[in-house]
């Protein structure tokens, strides 16, 4: 069944509810310009092998840069794609194609950014994205290392050489956090908004990326063939996009932005869909029946139901640490721009960064992380410089979960 389901058709129908691209027509309008800052331009894409990277990438190869320079730590996604890349008849690679399977914290980086560079355009990928991630102190760590500490140590190593355009995705759960993961894209917004009279950067928040890598619903294509139950949330719902939007609207902020500005979709209250929903719909597209059970380990036990056509599915009421019911995009006070394009809100560059609270709040992280520190301190720094972010905390976490 799983092995003719098209899942870009499923997304369109049933999911986004849109026949074309949410930005075709910004596309369309601003073509022309879009085809000036890119045509002939040298990129580098750093976390180039993820969903959201690796559509940026196939949505920036329609406008013929000469030159791309992709680098990911993820060698198989790398390798997957160079092969996507190079087999499909719509694009085709520069001549100056180079993929790098390394971290862009790692020292090599810098020989990569020494004898590639300097580049014209910088698209930074490279992001820790789950929730799930506050799970525990380590993971954490790790998180907010790679989201915040070391994005600010790249930024430093482009001031001398500064590209044309670079742009950092971020994410809806920036907008008023309260988890750890979006916390830290807030605070990585600050830190490169406070290089922004020394690099043109931009940054953009959108929606779910619909089947992203990692994602719930990428896990039901992982579970279905192998005959294993779902479980799914029943009181959350999220924005959507697929994944060709996700790289179009990246694009689009990161050639299009004035210094300092994050992009978001102008996406309403009525664009909003369940995950509970989406599983049922999925389920009934595969011409599965739906047996509705009351714990994991019920669904577990009627797993044999599946050979004849009824799937079991455990919903059951959010309680995780950091999970919000729904996703916004930007708060009150913001005041977004949503007249300069017709599918894009952009929020204009607020100086109002203290930077001098932002790299103490950097500092008192680092310095946290040369021990073994805990949950609770660390979230308090984060509040100190993101007076918005109201931690939500049940002790439960996404490892808990089937």
């Amino acid at each position: 069944m799983i092995s003719t389901f098209d899942i870009k058709d499923f997304i369109s129908k049933k999911i986004t509810n849109r026949d074309s691209s949410f930005f075709a027509q910004d596309l369309s309008i601003h073509k022309t310009r879009i085809e000036k800052e890119i045509k002939n331009q040298s990129v580098l894409v750093i976390g180039g092998a993820g969903t959201i990277g690796s559509s940026y990438i196939l949505t920036l190869l329609k406008y013929s840069p000469y030159k791309l320079v992709v680098v990911d730590i993820n060698e198989n996604g790398l390798t997957e794609l160079v092969r996507e890349c190079r087999s499909r008849t719509d694009i085709s690679l520069p001549n100056e194609f180079k993929s790098y399977p390394i971290n862009f914290n790692d020292r090599v980086f810098d020989k990569i950014l020494a004898a590639e560079g300097p580049f014209d355009i910088i698209a930074n990928f490279a992001a820790h994205k789950h929730v799930r991630s506050e799970k525990d102190i380590y993971s954490i760590e790790a998180l907010l290392k790679n989201n915040v500490i070391e994005a600010g140590k790249l930024l430093e190593k482009l001031v001398k050489y500064p590209p044309k355009h670079f742009f950092c995705v971020s994410t809806d759960k920036a907008a008023n956090p309260i988890n750890i993961m979006g916390a830290s894209k807030k605070l990585m917004e600050l830190l490169i908004m406070s290089y922004a009279s020394k690099i043109n950067v931009t940054t953009a928040r959108f929606a779910n990326v619909a089947f992203s890598n990692g994602s719930l619903l990428a896990g039901y294509l992982e579970r279905i063939p192998k005959h294993q139950p779902l479980s799914c949330p029943n009181d959350v719902k999220r924005f959507f996009v697929s994944p060709e939007e996700a790289g179009q609207i990246c694009l689009l902020a990161s050639v299009l932005g004035n210094s300092g500005e994050i992009f978001f979709p102008k996406l309403d209250t009525h664009d909003l869909v369940s995950f509970a929903d989406i599983t049922l719909e999925l389920l009934k597209s595969l011409n599965y029946e739906v047996k509705i059970c009351q714990s994991e380990q019920e669904a577990k036990e009627n797993t044999s139901l599946i050979q004849a056509g009824v799937y079991p599915v455990y919903f059951f009421k959010s309680e995780t640490s950091g999970e919000k019911l729904y996703e916004e995009f930007f708060t009150p006070q913001e005041s977004p721009d949503m007249t300069t394009y017709e599918s894009l809100g952009v929020i204009p560059h607020l100086d109002s960064t203290n930077s001098d609270k932002l790299f103490n709040a950097i500092s008192q992280l680092e310095l946290a992380f040369e021990g073994l520190t805990d949950k609770k301190i660390i979230v308090q720094i984060l509040e100190s410089v993101i007076p918005e972010f109201n931690h939500h905390e049940t002790g439960m976490n996404l490892d808990q979960k089937m």
